[in-house]
């Protein structure tokens, strides 16, 4: 899997671009019976709902171990279709994940996703830069403006990492995002912001310095999908004071190698890739 140049250059532009079609429905099938599965483990890789209880983020579905490892995940992450677009974007064969977070966004009781920038939290796990990484969105359900989908706003990227303000009273998960007026100013002079809607099994690449927000849940549908967050070996975070856990900052810092497109009979050689 290549990107055209045409596609490169949306990326620069509005920072991001979609890749429908990517995966097989097979394959989003298996990675909704993983995070299933998953969701009903007890463990901190897991935040849950404040009202409900149910799984809304799972972390640290790449790797080989721990309570959250999954094979198909983890050879998803080292496929083809998402590693050398990811080598693309950030012009370096030697990428690894930062982390992996998957949002159920359950029918109903999903809740909202306040408007951020994801460098202005990994900053503070001492990545040095934002342009040396970008996130790969899978969508394993068929995100719509009703279920909550990701809003954008294109070339937001360009302004920069804005300072976040901290925010643990909105939702059930603690998140550093813009503070308003900055926000409404940058919106002012930048176009609509668009809806990230699609097809379950299409891939989108973004900058880690858009600016994007997502609604609560008001349908009847799931509207569930998975982030796989690529950082360049040389841009792996340095040491700060009491750092994140392992399944949000990740320390294993090894190239990942490319592995194989058989998500669902990973080869046994590409396991400890």
């Amino acid at each position: 899997m290549q990107l055209t140049a045409e596609q490169l250059d949306r990326y620069q532009r509005d920072g991001f671009v979609v890749l429908p079609g990517l995966f097989s429905p097979e394959e989003v099938a298996a990675m909704k019976a993983e995070l299933a599965r998953i969701q009903a483990i007890d463990t901190d890789h897991l935040v849950r709902e404040r009202i409900g209880g149910v799984a809304k983020t799972i972390y640290r579905v790449h790797e080989s171990d721990g309570p959250t490892a999954s094979p198909v995940f983890h050879a998803a992450a080292r496929s083809p279709r998402l590693l050398l677009p990811a080598r693309q974007l950030l012009g370096d064969e030697a990428l690894y994940v930062h982390h992996t977070k998957c949002n159920l966004k359950t029918a109903i009781d999903g809740s909202v996703w306040q408007w951020h920038q994801d460098y202005g939290t990994w900053r503070n796990d001492g990545v040095p830069g934002a342009d040396p990484m970008s996130t790969a969105l899978l969508m394993l359900d068929e995100p719509t403006e009703a279920n909550g989908c990701l809003y954008f706003i294109p070339g937001s990227h360009k302004a920069g990492l804005v300072e976040p303000e901290f925010d643990d009273r909105t939702t059930s998960y603690k998140l550093w995002v813009v503070p308003k007026p900055r926000l409404i100013e940058i919106m002012a002079r930048s176009p609509d912001p668009v809806p990230i809607v699609g097809k379950p099994g299409a891939v989108v690449f973004f900058h880690p310095l858009i600016l994007h927000a997502s609604g609560h849940n008001l349908s009847r549908f799931d509207r569930w999908q998975v982030y796989f967050v690529y950082n360049r070996v040389s841009n792996r975070p340095h040491e700060v004071p009491n750092p994140r856990p392992d399944y949000v900052r990740s320390t294993n810092w090894q190239a990942l190698q490319v592995g194989s497109d058989e998500l669902l009979a990973p080869p046994r050689e590409a396991a400890h890739a």
